[in-house]
């Protein structure tokens, strides 16, 4: 264990609302180790900044690790060379170039089929009825999983990713996440004839040409289908939200001020959807004046970085006049998240825009709950519009 001082938490509590203990630890104790979670803790932003790119001190192969029980040995679970591998192996589906030619008019296709289904309704669940299929529809054109659907996607992302962070060895949550990780792998098997008599820049079909084994094809769509399904779900959601509950700020959106990409930024800022990396202490070494030891856990908590007021006055507050650039809800280091430009291109660049603009008088109508730590968005937003 490592020699930071112990802070406990309230598991419940924490899951509910991270933040304010995130900022204790952040004033008082920006490395501590936490024995509800079984790691050491780093809060603050230039820690994190820092340490995650010292790789051969933290390091994220985990074999140990829930995320690698769960989802298999995957691209975020390695380092170096192995990592860059896999990495480029999977620059061909995720590139800036085949999101603006390949993804773009396809993700502008699924926005629209979602936005004329719901319109005539009047009022949805933003969460289940939109956000949820989008972003699905997304990653199943993505990945090469169209044998899968919107619901299956949302449902296996959001059971692996509970038994990654499942902390507290709920069997019940590892049944549901082994159990969605076998219907992926068993699903990949069913496309891959496919799209090996007729390859495209899917994922699947990419890691494939590249000469990867089925199981780190397997292991990396896992992965990929954890962070890339609630991530743009809870950032879709989340960034209407903040706009609805901050009619000045989306105003400096209709007047031209901000942008929607600033209004993406600033949300991922607020509330990071992925709000902590762990990582495997490789050696016995000492970081931030604390003593480690190998092979214990440490987390980067992404969340409370993007909220460290050292950069950001008033970090509880949504406001888009704010430089979110020391802002790593994304990560900083090698591992920086590979689908960060497909991500902006659905939320910013097709999701949010074109929510607004054709769905006039849009509302809320009802309290939106939020939840999680390590994953965290807003489980309902209630809204409504003129149909």
């Amino acid at each position: 264990m490592s020699t930071a001082p112990t802070v406990h938490i309230d598991p419940a509590a924490f899951h509910a609302d991270p933040y304010p203990t995130l900022a204790a630890m952040r004033a008082d104790t920006p490395v501590c180790f936490v024995p509800e979670l079984g790691a050491t803790l780093f809060t603050r932003r230039d820690d994190v900044f820092r340490e995650e790119k010292r790789v051969d001190l933290f390091s994220s192969h985990q074999p140990k690790g829930l995320l690698t029980k769960i989802m298999g040995e995957n691209l975020m679970r390695k380092d170096g060379d192995a990592h860059m591998r896999e990495r480029k192996a999977l620059f061909p589906a995720l590139s800036p170039r085949t999101v603006r030619d390949v993804l773009a008019p396809q993700f502008q296709s699924i926005v629209q089929g979602h936005i004329d289904r719901l319109k005539p309704q009047g009022s949805c669940d933003l969460v289940t009825e939109f956000a949820m299929p989008v972003s699905a529809d997304a990653l199943r054109l993505m990945t090469g999983l169209t044998n899968m659907d919107a619901a299956e996607m949302d449902a296996a992302s959001q059971a692996m990713l509970d038994a990654a962070a499942n902390y507290q060895r709920d069997p019940e949550v590892d049944a549901l996440g082994y159990g969605y990780a076998d219907r992926v792998l068993e699903l990949i098997k069913d496309r891959l004839p496919e799209l090996r008599a007729k390859p495209d820049l899917s994922i699947i079909s990419v890691l494939d040409q590249a000469g990867l084994t089925l199981d780190e094809i397997a292991g990396n769509v896992r992965v990929i289908i954890g962070g890339g399904q609630n991530e743009p779900r809870d950032a879709i959601a989340g960034t209407v939200w903040a706009l609805l509950t901050h009619p000045d700020q989306n105003a400096r959106i209709t007047n031209g001020r901000s942008t929607w990409q600033d209004a993406f930024d600033e949300y991922v800022r607020l509330v990071a959807p992925i709000g902590m990396s762990p990582r495997r202490v490789a050696r016995n070494d000492t970081a931030c004046d604390v003593a480690f030891e190998e092979n214990e856990l440490i987390f980067f908590m992404f969340g409370s970085a993007c909220r460290d007021d050292a950069y950001f006055t008033a970090p509880d507050i949504y406001d888009l006049s704010r430089d979110t650039g020391p802002a790593i809800p994304f990560g900083a280091g090698p591992h920086f998240c590979a689908g960060a430009a497909a991500s902006r291109s659905l939320i910013a660049g097709h999701a949010l825009p074109m929510l607004f603009d054709q769905l006039p008088n849009l509302q809320l109508t009802g309290d939106a709950p939020f939840a999680g730590w390590a994953f965290r968005g807003p489980l309902t937003v209630p809204v409504c519009w003129d149909p």
